[in-house]
């Protein structure tokens, strides 16, 4: 028996069998040209055809990252800028199948990540009536860098969507191709978490993916246009300016005054290993964003959140998404001494945790100016474990009311399903350390495919994925988490001020208490709107 072949517009393609032999996967498959040379800093292209059947066994290189942050994925594949490729799980018996579709966008703040982690594998899922496909798309400089003159070549005029434009080609790809895998290209779901979740904010507002998708899954950080932790977080954008004079200043860092010149370097010397930052946006406190992220720029991304959903006008696609108990500088009290003997190492940009009482005064003051006594008020604190447990509950509240909102100001003129969560189940940490639901913890709920593999588990873990992952397959499929005897997942209400936990327990909870909603609602109204 040979191995399972697909064809695809660029000629056909051979997978391989899963350990289930019931789904197959086709790995490295191109999904556009690859983007050197001249076509560095370029909308992608489509990928050149091939003679012959291709193999499909392997996944293709991972994008130009900083190395350290490449082992970390604990991928062992090479680094090239040819890296920009799909891979696709099916169950499908024969390729008529129209089996729903699920695109995995990656997270890792537009610097880091591959879709061949094996934390997105996606045999489990394919097993459970899904297609499910991954993919690389640029980044870093080479996926947002924008200059004056990048500007100037296309004939839209923008610069510094390279990374999102990748996207918006896969998602092309998909829905050329995909039935030839058994998926339906009319039920496609773009999910992600943290830049990935990021990415899908964007491609909701862009018009360039309009109808290639029909579901949206964002894992942490939708957040509310005038809620400041919106300017730091992986949803965070800049203007067209801003782009320009950085990518400006980099181009000069790198020894190059032209974009002939920028091309016409080796990659590797074009790789910052230093996480860099823009420490030009106010976030309301320490916190900055990655430099390098997607740009507001008229074209692939028209108009901020703020604007959009005013008008109405972003991609009108079922949605759901929610945030998680230990993220955004929330921590377990379990981690707070710890944290405090500084046994942390913290990215630059990465948002702050408040261990101390003076941490968090001094925070309160920073970000909430005249509204800080008020805060501190309802946050109160006389001693440092005080003060660690009061920040954390500031956080925690801050990000659910934010969303909330969202959730009002995405619904006021779309008509598809809206459902929001709250990920509360702590989980083995992947370094060892004590038990959290930090950022990016439920993915490996999703997918199930825990770190260490199903012994590193509780039996409550595996129960807890198996109803989780359950959700996340029906919205796939329907637009709805409901069925198959799940608790009930209500749909978003803007009355019912309440959220759906999952995973500690699977019940919808109050977003916040009414003095604290109302403090963050006032504070919100003072700020800029994105």
């Amino acid at each position: 028996m040979g191995r399972p072949t697909a064809l695809t517009e660029a000629g056909p393609v051979e997978g391989i069998l899963c350990r289930d032999r019931t789904v197959t996967a086709f790995r490295g498959i191109p999904y556009a040209a690859p983007p050197v040379g001249d076509l560095r800093w370029r909308s992608p292209q489509p990928p050149p055809a091939w003679e012959g059947t291709r193999p499909a066994d392997r996944f293709g290189p991972m994008c130009p990252q900083s190395p350290t942050e490449a082992a970390a994925t604990g991928v062992d594949a090479p680094m090239s800028e040819d890296c920009l490729s799909l891979n696709i799980w099916t169950g499908a018996a024969h390729r008529e199948e129209r089996r729903p579709v699920l695109v995995w966008i990656y997270g890792g703040g537009f610097r880091e990540g591959t879709g061949a982690n094996p934390r997105y594998d996606g045999e489990n899922l394919a097993r459970d009536g899904l297609t499910v496909v991954t993919f690389n798309y640029r980044l870093g400089a080479f996926g947002f860098l924008a200059t004056p003159e990048l500007s100037e070549e296309p004939v839209h005029r923008s610069s510094g969507n390279y990374g999102l434009l990748d996207c918006v080609a896969a998602l092309r790809w998909v829905r050329d191709n995909i039935a030839h895998f058994g998926g339906d290209p009319d039920r496609v779901t773009i999910a992600g978490q943290s830049a990935g979740a990021g990415m899908v904010n964007f491609l909701a507002m862009s018009p360039l993916a309009e109808g290639l998708f029909h579901r949206a899954i964002a894992q942490s950080h939708a957040r509310h246009a005038r809620d400041p932790e919106l300017r730091h977080l992986s949803t965070s954008y800049r203007l067209p300016a801003d782009a320009e004079s950085a990518g400006d200043r980099y181009a000069r860092a790198h020894g190059a005054s032209t974009a002939h010149h920028l091309r016409s370097l080796h990659w590797r010397k074009l790789i910052d290993g230093n996480h860099p930052v823009d420490t030009n946006v106010d976030t309301g406190g320490l916190t900055s964003p990655p430099l390098f992220r997607p740009v507001l720029d008229g074209w692939a991304l028209p108009a901020g959140y703020d604007e959009t959903y005013a008008k109405g006008l972003q991609n009108d696609v079922d949605y759901l998404t929610g945030n998680n108990l230990d993220e955004s500088g929330a921590v377990p009290e379990t981690m707070v001494s710890a944290l405090r003997g500084g046994r942390r190492t913290v990215r630059p940009g990465s948002p702050a945790v408040n261990l101390t009482l003076e941490q968090h005064v001094t925070a309160a003051h920073r970000k909430f100016g005249t509204l800080a006594e008020e805060f501190l008020r309802l946050y109160p604190a006389a001693t440092d474990d005080e003060a660690a447990r009061a920040s954390s509950r500031a956080v925690r509240d801050n990000s659910r009311i934010s969303t909330c909102l969202w959730g009002e100001d995405w619904s006021r003129h779309a008509t598809g399903t809206l459902h929001t969560y709250f990920w509360t189940h702590r989980t083995p940490a992947r370094d060892g350390g004590p038990r959290r639901a930090g950022h990016g913890s439920e993915i490996d709920y999703v997918f199930r495919n825990p770190v260490g593999g199903t012994g590193a588990w509780t039996e409550e873990d595996h129960t807890i994925a198996r109803t989780v992952s359950a959700y996340w397959t029906n919205f796939v499929a329907t637009g709805d988490p409901n069925g198959n005897g799940l608790p009930s997942w209500p749909a978003f209400s803007p009355d019912a001020a309440a959220v759906m936990e999952i995973g500690a327990h699977f019940r919808t909870i109050p977003v916040s208490d009414p003095a604290r909603t109302d403090f963050w609602i006032r504070f919100f109204s003072t700020q800029q709107a994105w």
